[in-house]
Protein backbone atom coordinates (compact mmCIF):
# COMPACT_ATOMS: atom_id res chain seq x y z
CA UNK A 1 0.00 0.00 0.00
CA UNK A 2 2.75 2.38 1.02
CA UNK A 3 3.90 2.20 -2.58
CA UNK A 4 0.61 3.26 -4.55
CA UNK A 5 0.61 6.70 -5.64
CA UNK A 6 -2.92 8.57 -3.67
CA UNK A 7 -4.11 9.50 -7.66
CA UNK A 8 -4.17 5.48 -8.73
CA UNK A 9 -5.48 4.27 -5.33
CA UNK A 10 -8.23 6.91 -5.26
CA UNK A 11 -8.77 5.59 -9.24
CA UNK A 12 -8.86 1.82 -7.92
CA UNK A 13 -11.61 2.04 -5.50
CA UNK A 14 -9.93 0.42 -2.84
CA UNK A 15 -11.55 3.12 -0.38
CA UNK A 16 -15.32 2.22 -1.25
CA UNK A 17 -14.83 -1.69 -1.61
CA UNK A 18 -12.70 -2.00 1.95
CA UNK A 19 -15.71 -0.40 3.18
CA UNK A 20 -13.29 2.54 5.09
CA UNK A 21 -14.98 5.93 6.18
CA UNK A 22 -11.68 7.38 8.07
CA UNK A 23 -8.63 6.92 5.98
CA UNK A 24 -5.51 7.53 7.75
CA UNK A 25 -2.52 9.95 6.59
CA UNK A 26 -0.26 6.99 5.63
CA UNK A 27 -2.86 6.04 2.59
CA UNK A 28 -3.84 9.51 1.45
CA UNK A 29 -1.70 12.28 3.00
CA UNK A 30 -2.45 15.22 4.54
CA UNK A 31 -4.13 17.19 2.27
CA UNK A 32 -6.57 15.30 1.46
CA UNK A 33 -8.48 16.08 4.08
CA UNK A 34 -9.15 13.17 5.79
CA UNK A 35 -8.09 12.67 9.65
CA UNK A 36 -8.21 9.58 11.65
CA UNK A 37 -10.14 10.27 15.41
CA UNK A 38 -7.14 9.03 17.09
CA UNK A 39 -5.22 11.51 15.13
CA UNK A 40 -4.08 15.36 16.23
CA UNK A 41 -4.75 17.73 13.18
CA UNK A 42 -2.05 19.77 12.20
CA UNK A 43 -3.25 23.56 12.30
CA UNK A 44 -1.87 26.31 10.91
CA UNK A 45 -2.79 30.02 12.33
CA UNK A 46 -3.31 32.78 9.84
CA UNK A 47 -3.61 36.34 11.61
CA UNK A 48 -2.67 35.55 14.87
CA UNK A 49 -1.97 38.36 16.89
CA UNK A 50 -5.01 39.20 18.30
CA UNK A 51 -8.26 37.06 18.32
CA UNK A 52 -6.40 34.56 16.63
CA UNK A 53 -4.04 33.56 19.52
CA UNK A 54 -7.15 32.81 21.37
CA UNK A 55 -8.73 30.62 19.02
CA UNK A 56 -5.39 28.67 18.71
CA UNK A 57 -5.14 28.39 22.47
CA UNK A 58 -8.37 26.46 22.71
CA UNK A 59 -7.25 24.67 19.50
CA UNK A 60 -4.16 23.66 21.68
CA UNK A 61 -5.46 20.06 21.81
CA UNK A 62 -4.22 19.72 18.33
CA UNK A 63 -0.34 20.01 16.46
CA UNK A 64 0.17 24.01 16.19
CA UNK A 65 2.24 23.60 13.12
CA UNK A 66 2.78 27.13 10.93
CA UNK A 67 1.75 30.91 12.22
CA UNK A 68 1.59 33.31 9.76
CA UNK A 69 0.87 37.04 10.54
CA UNK A 70 2.32 40.43 8.52
CA UNK A 71 2.58 41.91 11.80
CA UNK A 72 5.40 39.99 13.38
CA UNK A 73 5.99 42.70 16.42
CA UNK A 74 2.49 42.24 17.60
CA UNK A 75 2.35 38.15 16.86
CA UNK A 76 5.32 37.57 19.17
CA UNK A 77 3.14 36.57 22.06
CA UNK A 78 2.22 34.02 19.80
CA UNK A 79 5.10 32.72 18.29
CA UNK A 80 6.00 32.61 21.79
CA UNK A 81 3.34 30.13 22.78
CA UNK A 82 4.41 27.69 19.87
CA UNK A 83 8.19 28.15 19.81
CA UNK A 84 8.29 25.20 17.54
CA UNK A 85 6.22 25.85 15.01
CA UNK A 86 7.03 27.54 11.12
CA UNK A 87 7.01 31.45 10.92
CA UNK A 88 5.78 33.38 7.88
CA UNK A 89 4.55 36.58 6.93
CA UNK A 90 3.04 35.70 3.68
CA UNK A 91 0.22 32.42 3.60
CA UNK A 92 0.61 32.11 -0.28
CA UNK A 93 4.52 30.86 0.88
CA UNK A 94 3.65 29.22 3.90
CA UNK A 95 1.53 26.98 1.41
CA UNK A 96 3.80 26.52 -1.58
CA UNK A 97 6.34 25.05 1.07
CA UNK A 98 4.07 22.97 3.79
CA UNK A 99 1.24 22.53 2.29
CA UNK A 100 1.75 18.55 2.66
CA UNK A 101 2.43 18.93 6.57
CA UNK A 102 -1.03 21.17 6.74
CA UNK A 103 -4.53 19.83 7.67
CA UNK A 104 -6.30 22.84 9.04
CA UNK A 105 -6.05 26.53 9.30
CA UNK A 106 -7.62 29.52 11.06
CA UNK A 107 -8.10 32.71 9.98
CA UNK A 108 -8.15 35.99 12.04
CA UNK A 109 -6.89 38.25 9.66
CA UNK A 110 -8.66 41.43 8.88
CA UNK A 111 -12.12 41.14 7.31
CA UNK A 112 -11.05 41.95 3.82
CA UNK A 113 -8.22 38.87 3.65
CA UNK A 114 -10.58 36.33 4.99
CA UNK A 115 -11.81 34.84 1.77
CA UNK A 116 -8.51 34.95 -0.10
CA UNK A 117 -6.94 32.99 2.42
CA UNK A 118 -10.31 30.56 2.77
CA UNK A 119 -10.62 30.18 -0.52
CA UNK A 120 -7.22 28.73 -1.91
CA UNK A 121 -7.03 26.99 1.58
CA UNK A 122 -10.28 25.31 0.71
CA UNK A 123 -9.43 23.96 -2.41
CA UNK A 124 -6.00 22.55 -1.55
CA UNK A 125 -8.34 19.94 0.80
CA UNK A 126 -7.62 21.99 3.93
CA UNK A 127 -10.50 22.65 6.66
CA UNK A 128 -11.16 26.08 7.79
CA UNK A 129 -12.06 28.01 10.96
CA UNK A 130 -12.50 31.93 9.65
CA UNK A 131 -13.35 34.51 12.18
CA UNK A 132 -16.42 36.67 12.11
CA UNK A 133 -17.40 38.02 9.30
CA UNK A 134 -16.82 35.33 7.23
CA UNK A 135 -15.76 37.82 4.34
CA UNK A 136 -15.77 41.34 3.49
CA UNK A 137 -18.37 41.01 0.44
CA UNK A 138 -21.73 39.15 -0.49
CA UNK A 139 -19.33 37.60 -3.50
CA UNK A 140 -16.74 36.20 -1.31
CA UNK A 141 -19.58 35.04 1.22
CA UNK A 142 -21.52 33.19 -1.82
CA UNK A 143 -17.84 31.88 -2.95
CA UNK A 144 -17.03 30.29 0.23
CA UNK A 145 -20.42 28.62 0.80
CA UNK A 146 -19.86 26.89 -2.60
CA UNK A 147 -16.39 26.19 -2.38
CA UNK A 148 -16.81 24.16 1.10
CA UNK A 149 -19.49 22.05 -0.53
CA UNK A 150 -17.08 21.08 -3.52
CA UNK A 151 -14.51 19.81 -1.49
CA UNK A 152 -16.25 18.51 1.19
CA UNK A 153 -13.84 20.46 4.18
CA UNK A 154 -15.04 20.78 7.60
CA UNK A 155 -15.82 24.51 8.29
CA UNK A 156 -16.67 27.05 10.87
CA UNK A 157 -17.39 30.78 11.17
CA UNK A 158 -16.03 32.39 14.57
CA UNK A 159 -19.54 33.09 15.63
CA UNK A 160 -18.95 31.26 19.29
CA UNK A 161 -22.25 32.12 20.62
CA UNK A 162 -23.44 29.79 18.35
CA UNK A 163 -22.20 27.00 20.09
CA UNK A 164 -24.31 27.95 23.24
CA UNK A 165 -27.54 26.48 24.38
CA UNK A 166 -29.02 30.23 23.65
CA UNK A 167 -29.50 29.82 20.19
CA UNK A 168 -31.26 26.98 20.12
CA UNK A 169 -33.51 27.77 23.31
CA UNK A 170 -34.68 31.05 21.53
CA UNK A 171 -35.41 28.44 18.41
CA UNK A 172 -37.21 26.00 20.73
CA UNK A 173 -39.58 28.81 22.06
CA UNK A 174 -40.27 30.56 18.65
CA UNK A 175 -40.65 27.62 16.55
CA UNK A 176 -42.88 25.90 19.55
CA UNK A 177 -45.15 29.67 19.21
CA UNK A 178 -44.41 30.80 22.33
CA UNK A 179 -45.03 33.89 21.19
CA UNK A 180 -47.13 32.98 17.83
CA UNK A 181 -46.00 34.59 14.86
CA UNK A 182 -42.70 37.00 14.99
CA UNK A 183 -43.27 39.89 12.61
CA UNK A 184 -40.83 42.20 13.70
CA UNK A 185 -37.10 41.90 15.40
CA UNK A 186 -34.76 44.86 16.76
CA UNK A 187 -31.35 43.95 16.94
CA UNK A 188 -28.86 46.41 18.76
CA UNK A 189 -25.05 46.47 19.79
CA UNK A 190 -22.83 48.90 21.72
CA UNK A 191 -20.14 48.70 18.51
CA UNK A 192 -18.16 50.53 17.42
CA UNK A 193 -15.40 50.28 20.11
CA UNK A 194 -12.67 51.76 17.87
CA UNK A 195 -12.78 55.30 15.81
CA UNK A 196 -14.98 55.86 12.79
CA UNK A 197 -15.95 58.59 10.81
CA UNK A 198 -12.02 59.33 10.31
CA UNK A 199 -10.95 61.02 6.99
CA UNK A 200 -7.92 59.51 5.33
CA UNK A 201 -4.69 60.45 7.42
CA UNK A 202 -3.01 63.17 5.07
CA UNK A 203 0.71 62.56 6.16
CA UNK A 204 2.29 58.87 6.08
CA UNK A 205 4.42 57.26 8.52
CA UNK A 206 7.72 55.14 8.61
CA UNK A 207 6.92 51.57 8.36
CA UNK A 208 7.73 49.39 10.89
CA UNK A 209 10.41 47.21 10.47
CA UNK A 210 8.44 44.05 11.82
CA UNK A 211 5.37 44.79 9.93
CA UNK A 212 4.73 44.37 5.78
CA UNK A 213 2.43 46.39 4.89
CA UNK A 214 2.23 45.41 1.53
CA UNK A 215 0.29 42.23 2.51
CA UNK A 216 -1.27 43.74 5.07
CA UNK A 217 -2.97 45.58 2.28
CA UNK A 218 -3.40 42.45 0.58
CA UNK A 219 -6.06 42.64 -2.28
CA UNK A 220 -7.22 46.41 -1.44
CA UNK A 221 -6.27 49.56 -2.99
CA UNK A 222 -2.48 50.91 -1.62
CA UNK A 223 -2.32 53.84 0.04
CA UNK A 224 0.52 54.55 2.47
CA UNK A 225 1.07 53.32 6.03
CA UNK A 226 -0.17 54.91 9.00
CA UNK A 227 -0.76 53.62 12.40
CA UNK A 228 -4.81 54.38 12.68
CA UNK A 229 -4.86 51.55 9.96
CA UNK A 230 -3.28 48.62 12.20
CA UNK A 231 -3.11 46.90 14.11
CA UNK A 232 -6.38 46.73 15.72
CA UNK A 233 -8.58 49.86 14.28
CA UNK A 234 -8.37 48.55 10.40
CA UNK A 235 -12.41 47.43 11.85
CA UNK A 236 -13.29 51.16 10.94
CA UNK A 237 -12.02 51.48 7.35
CA UNK A 238 -13.72 50.30 4.53
CA UNK A 239 -11.47 48.85 2.33
CA UNK A 240 -10.68 46.73 5.24
CA UNK A 241 -13.38 46.01 8.08
CA UNK A 242 -16.78 46.25 7.99
CA UNK A 243 -17.76 48.07 10.59
CA UNK A 244 -20.08 47.53 13.76
CA UNK A 245 -22.76 46.18 11.56
CA UNK A 246 -19.87 43.27 9.84
CA UNK A 247 -18.12 42.99 13.27
CA UNK A 248 -21.44 42.40 15.87
CA UNK A 249 -24.39 41.10 13.22
CA UNK A 250 -22.53 37.55 13.37
CA UNK A 251 -22.98 37.69 16.76
CA UNK A 252 -26.43 39.36 18.06
CA UNK A 253 -28.62 38.51 14.47
CA UNK A 254 -27.15 34.89 15.01
CA UNK A 255 -30.21 33.51 16.79
CA UNK A 256 -33.20 34.97 14.71
CA UNK A 257 -31.39 34.48 11.54
CA UNK A 258 -31.70 30.29 12.64
CA UNK A 259 -34.88 30.62 14.80
CA UNK A 260 -36.53 31.92 11.87
CA UNK A 261 -35.39 30.10 9.06
CA UNK A 262 -34.00 32.94 6.98
CA UNK A 263 -32.17 33.05 3.83
CA UNK A 264 -32.09 35.89 1.40
CA UNK A 265 -33.88 39.25 2.45
CA UNK A 266 -35.63 40.70 -0.36
CA UNK A 267 -35.77 44.85 0.38
CA UNK A 268 -32.83 46.55 2.52
CA UNK A 269 -32.58 50.23 3.72
CA UNK A 270 -30.15 51.85 5.55
CA UNK A 271 -29.50 55.25 7.06
CA UNK A 272 -26.73 56.41 9.09
CA UNK A 273 -24.55 59.43 10.75
CA UNK A 274 -22.34 61.67 8.01
CA UNK A 275 -20.44 59.04 6.24
CA UNK A 276 -17.05 59.52 3.71
CA UNK A 277 -15.79 57.46 1.11
CA UNK A 278 -12.95 56.29 3.75
CA UNK A 279 -14.44 55.19 6.73
CA UNK A 280 -17.58 54.19 8.45
CA UNK A 281 -20.31 56.34 9.92
CA UNK A 282 -20.16 56.57 13.61
CA UNK A 283 -24.07 55.01 13.87
CA UNK A 284 -26.50 53.53 11.19
CA UNK A 285 -29.79 51.93 11.42
CA UNK A 286 -29.99 49.26 8.89
CA UNK A 287 -33.83 47.62 8.23
CA UNK A 288 -34.09 43.71 6.34
CA UNK A 289 -37.63 42.44 4.96
CA UNK A 290 -37.43 38.92 4.33
CA UNK A 291 -39.86 37.40 2.73
CA UNK A 292 -42.50 34.54 4.12
CA UNK A 293 -40.87 30.99 4.79
CA UNK A 294 -42.45 27.65 5.11
CA UNK A 295 -44.17 27.12 8.29
CA UNK A 296 -42.02 25.54 10.94
CA UNK A 297 -43.83 22.72 12.01
CA UNK A 298 -47.50 24.36 13.04
CA UNK A 299 -46.33 28.17 13.66
CA UNK A 300 -46.11 30.39 10.20
CA UNK A 301 -43.36 31.94 9.38
CA UNK A 302 -44.38 35.47 8.01
CA UNK A 303 -42.44 38.28 6.12
CA UNK A 304 -40.71 39.61 9.34
CA UNK A 305 -38.77 43.39 9.38
CA UNK A 306 -35.30 42.75 11.36
CA UNK A 307 -34.01 46.41 11.82
CA UNK A 308 -29.86 46.48 13.55
CA UNK A 309 -28.85 49.86 15.83
CA UNK A 310 -25.59 50.46 16.47
CA UNK A 311 -23.22 53.58 17.70
CA UNK A 312 -25.44 54.12 20.48
CA UNK A 313 -28.85 54.31 18.50
CA UNK A 314 -31.56 51.48 20.06
CA UNK A 315 -35.07 50.54 19.10
CA UNK A 316 -38.00 52.06 20.87
CA UNK A 317 -38.49 50.82 24.37
CA UNK A 318 -40.75 48.04 24.74
CA UNK A 319 -43.70 49.35 26.83
CA UNK A 320 -43.58 45.91 29.25
CA UNK A 321 -40.04 47.13 30.56
CA UNK A 322 -40.22 48.91 33.83
CA UNK A 323 -38.15 51.87 35.03
CA UNK A 324 -34.72 50.47 35.77
CA UNK A 325 -34.99 47.60 34.11
CA UNK A 326 -32.41 47.39 31.43
CA UNK A 327 -32.41 46.94 27.25
CA UNK A 328 -30.81 43.53 26.65
CA UNK A 329 -27.47 43.81 28.25
CA UNK A 330 -24.77 46.26 28.15
CA UNK A 331 -23.38 44.57 24.86
CA UNK A 332 -26.71 44.82 23.13
CA UNK A 333 -29.57 42.36 22.49
CA UNK A 334 -32.34 41.41 20.63
CA UNK A 335 -36.04 42.02 20.73
CA UNK A 336 -38.73 39.52 19.12
CA UNK A 337 -42.25 40.74 18.72
CA UNK A 338 -45.08 38.43 17.96
CA UNK A 339 -48.87 38.16 17.81
CA UNK A 340 -48.70 37.24 21.13
CA UNK A 341 -46.07 38.54 23.15
CA UNK A 342 -42.01 39.47 23.26
CA UNK A 343 -38.76 37.63 23.64
CA UNK A 344 -35.42 40.13 25.02
CA UNK A 345 -32.18 38.69 24.96
CA UNK A 346 -28.63 39.89 25.91
CA UNK A 347 -25.98 40.14 23.25
CA UNK A 348 -25.34 36.61 21.32
CA UNK A 349 -28.71 35.81 22.64
CA UNK A 350 -27.92 35.49 26.29
CA UNK A 351 -30.52 35.18 29.03
CA UNK A 352 -33.47 35.35 26.94
CA UNK A 353 -36.62 36.20 28.74
CA UNK A 354 -40.25 36.63 27.89
CA UNK A 355 -42.05 40.11 28.62
CA UNK A 356 -43.04 41.34 30.37
CA UNK A 357 -40.52 39.32 33.26
CA UNK A 358 -43.05 38.25 35.48
CA UNK A 359 -44.54 35.87 32.11
CA UNK A 360 -41.18 33.78 33.12
CA UNK A 361 -43.27 33.22 36.70
CA UNK A 362 -45.40 30.21 35.05
CA UNK A 363 -43.71 29.65 31.53
CA UNK A 364 -43.13 25.82 31.00
CA UNK A 365 -40.00 25.60 28.95
CA UNK A 366 -40.98 23.93 25.79
CA UNK A 367 -38.80 20.53 25.23
CA UNK A 368 -35.53 20.54 23.76
CA UNK A 369 -35.84 19.22 20.35
CA UNK A 370 -31.87 20.38 19.21
CA UNK A 371 -28.97 19.04 19.95
CA UNK A 372 -26.79 20.70 21.98
CA UNK A 373 -22.64 21.47 21.59
CA UNK A 374 -21.00 19.32 24.10
CA UNK A 375 -18.59 21.65 25.87
CA UNK A 376 -19.99 24.71 26.53
CA UNK A 377 -20.14 26.27 29.64
CA UNK A 378 -21.39 30.06 31.00
CA UNK A 379 -18.29 32.10 30.18
CA UNK A 380 -18.04 32.80 26.15
CA UNK A 381 -14.87 33.93 26.70
CA UNK A 382 -13.52 30.74 28.27
CA UNK A 383 -15.28 27.84 26.39
CA UNK A 384 -13.45 26.02 23.76
CA UNK A 385 -16.70 23.92 22.85
CA UNK A 386 -16.62 26.17 19.39
CA UNK A 387 -13.22 25.62 17.90
CA UNK A 388 -13.31 21.84 19.41
CA UNK A 389 -16.78 21.12 17.68
CA UNK A 390 -14.95 22.10 14.35
CA UNK A 391 -12.02 19.99 15.44
CA UNK A 392 -13.84 17.24 15.79
CA UNK A 393 -15.97 17.65 12.46
CA UNK A 394 -12.64 17.68 10.78
CA UNK A 395 -11.61 14.38 11.89
CA UNK A 396 -15.04 12.89 10.49
CA UNK A 397 -15.58 11.26 7.27
CA UNK A 398 -17.31 13.60 4.66
CA UNK A 399 -19.81 11.36 3.69
CA UNK A 400 -20.60 10.86 7.57
CA UNK A 401 -19.81 14.44 9.25
CA UNK A 402 -21.90 15.86 11.54
CA UNK A 403 -20.93 19.42 10.70
CA UNK A 404 -19.87 22.06 13.06
CA UNK A 405 -22.70 24.61 14.05
CA UNK A 406 -21.55 27.20 12.12
CA UNK A 407 -20.58 25.59 9.40
CA UNK A 408 -19.92 27.67 5.79
CA UNK A 409 -23.53 26.13 4.43
CA UNK A 410 -25.17 28.16 7.59
CA UNK A 411 -22.73 30.90 7.66
CA UNK A 412 -22.16 31.97 4.55
CA UNK A 413 -25.65 32.95 3.48
CA UNK A 414 -26.03 34.54 7.09
CA UNK A 415 -23.06 36.37 6.31
CA UNK A 416 -24.46 37.30 3.09
CA UNK A 417 -27.02 39.27 4.58
CA UNK A 418 -24.65 41.08 7.18
CA UNK A 419 -22.41 42.37 4.51
CA UNK A 420 -25.37 43.31 2.20
CA UNK A 421 -26.56 45.46 4.94
CA UNK A 422 -22.86 47.03 4.91
CA UNK A 423 -22.82 48.05 1.41
CA UNK A 424 -26.82 49.09 1.57
CA UNK A 425 -25.87 52.18 4.21
CA UNK A 426 -23.24 53.07 1.53
CA UNK A 427 -25.74 53.57 -1.02
CA UNK A 428 -29.12 54.55 0.64
CA UNK A 429 -27.76 56.85 3.56
CA UNK A 430 -26.81 60.46 3.40
CA UNK A 431 -27.28 61.54 -0.40
CA UNK A 432 -27.22 58.65 -1.52
CA UNK A 433 -30.60 56.44 -3.22
CA UNK A 434 -33.00 57.36 -0.49
CA UNK A 435 -34.91 54.31 -0.91
CA UNK A 436 -35.20 51.01 -0.31
CA UNK A 437 -33.60 48.75 -2.23
CA UNK A 438 -34.99 45.51 -3.76
CA UNK A 439 -32.14 42.46 -3.14
CA UNK A 440 -31.89 39.49 -5.69
CA UNK A 441 -30.36 37.19 -3.49
CA UNK A 442 -30.45 34.62 -5.51
CA UNK A 443 -28.10 36.35 -8.20
CA UNK A 444 -26.70 38.77 -5.65
CA UNK A 445 -27.63 42.21 -7.30
CA UNK A 446 -29.83 45.71 -6.23
CA UNK A 447 -32.46 45.01 -9.24
CA UNK A 448 -34.12 48.83 -8.74
CA UNK A 449 -30.79 50.57 -9.02
CA UNK A 450 -30.59 52.22 -12.54
CA UNK A 451 -28.16 53.43 -14.78
CA UNK A 452 -28.50 56.83 -14.41
CA UNK A 453 -28.78 56.86 -10.56
CA UNK A 454 -26.03 58.55 -8.98
CA UNK A 455 -24.97 58.82 -5.50
CA UNK A 456 -22.95 61.18 -3.34
CA UNK A 457 -19.54 60.63 -1.12
CA UNK A 458 -18.30 63.26 1.21
CA UNK A 459 -14.11 62.37 0.10
CA UNK A 460 -12.54 65.89 2.06
CA UNK A 461 -13.85 67.16 4.98
CA UNK A 462 -11.85 69.92 6.90
CA UNK A 463 -12.83 72.45 9.74
CA UNK A 464 -11.38 74.74 11.08
CA UNK A 465 -11.50 78.16 13.27
CA UNK A 466 -10.22 81.10 11.62
CA UNK A 467 -10.34 84.82 14.07
CA UNK A 468 -13.21 82.75 16.19
CA UNK A 469 -14.97 81.73 12.99
CA UNK A 470 -15.91 77.96 11.72
CA UNK A 471 -14.91 77.43 8.52
CA UNK A 472 -16.13 74.13 7.02
CA UNK A 473 -14.59 72.49 3.64
CA UNK A 474 -16.90 69.26 2.73
CA UNK A 475 -16.84 68.37 -0.56
CA UNK A 476 -19.04 65.53 -2.40
CA UNK A 477 -18.03 63.10 -5.18
CA UNK A 478 -20.45 61.97 -7.57
CA UNK A 479 -20.27 57.99 -8.44
CA UNK A 480 -22.40 56.42 -10.68
CA UNK A 481 -24.70 54.09 -8.16
CA UNK A 482 -25.13 50.95 -10.18
CA UNK A 483 -21.07 50.82 -10.47
CA UNK A 484 -20.35 51.51 -6.95
CA UNK A 485 -23.01 48.80 -5.94
CA UNK A 486 -21.43 46.00 -8.54
CA UNK A 487 -18.05 46.93 -6.66
CA UNK A 488 -19.09 46.38 -3.68
CA UNK A 489 -20.69 43.31 -4.00
CA UNK A 490 -17.63 41.84 -5.95
CA UNK A 491 -14.38 43.72 -4.68
CA UNK A 492 -12.21 44.02 -7.33
CA UNK A 493 -8.77 42.19 -6.15
CA UNK A 494 -5.97 44.10 -6.59
CA UNK A 495 -1.95 43.61 -6.10
CA UNK A 496 -1.34 40.08 -7.48
CA UNK A 497 -4.18 38.87 -4.88
CA UNK A 498 -7.14 36.61 -6.60
CA UNK A 499 -9.97 34.30 -5.42
CA UNK A 500 -10.44 31.28 -7.32
CA UNK A 501 -13.31 30.90 -9.69
CA UNK A 502 -16.82 30.33 -7.96
CA UNK A 503 -17.89 26.30 -8.84
CA UNK A 504 -20.23 25.58 -11.78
Amino acid sequence: MKNVSRRNFLKTGAVAAAGLTIVPHSVLGRSFGHTAPSDKLNIAGIGVGGMGRRNLANMNTENIVALCDVDWAYADKTFKDYPNARRFKDWRNMFDEMSQSIDAIMVATPDHTHAGVTAHAITLGKHCYTQKPLTHSVYESRLLTQLAAKYKVATQMGNQGNSFDWCRQIAEWIQAGVIEEVYEVHCWTDRPIWPQGLQQPKESQKIPKTLDWDLFIGPAEKCPYHSVYTPWNWRGWWDFGTGALGDMACHIMDPLYWALDLKYPTRVIGSSTLSNFYSHPHAQVVTYTFPARPNKGKIKMPEVKVHWYDGGLMPPRPEELKAGQMMGDENGGILFIGTKGKIMTGCYGMNPTLLPFSDMEHFNQPAPTLPRVKGVNGDIWKTTAHEQDWIRACKESPDHRTEASSHFGFSGPFNEMAVMGVLAVRLSGLQGLHRELEWDGENMEFTNISPNDKIKIVTVDDFKVIDGDPRFDRRFTEFSAADMAKEWIRHTYQNGFSLPEMPQ
